[in-house]
């Protein structure tokens, strides 16, 4: 798919319970409690609990993410080295 169309980004949520993305570049991370991911309207922080990605097809831009869906937020970029560091501490814990 052309790199223009990965950029329009659409978010759809049903009942708290499922979210889904296009224009996803990236995925992060993701755990039971949050995902973290690049779109094309900036980076993208999901945060809940017994959150599943259930469709993960980065070729196309879109992702799927079910559970208990508590919050969402938008930043502009760095995510990613960001939350490298607590990331890292949780897996060590």
């Amino acid at each position: 798919m052309e790199e223009a169309a990965l950029k329009t980004h659409r978010l759809t949520m049903e009942n708290r319970e499922k979210l889904s993305l296009s224009g996803v570049l990236d995925v992060y991370s993701f755990d039971e409690h949050q995902v973290l991911l690049s779109t094309g309207a900036g980076e993208l922080s999901i945060h809940g609990k017994d959150l599943h990605v259930n469709r993960l097809q980065l070729e196309q831009g879109e992702v799927e993410v079910e559970g208990k869906i508590d919050s969402f937020q938008y930043s502009e970029g760095g995510m990613k080295h960001q939350k490298e560091g607590p990331w890292l501490a949780r897996l060590f814990r």
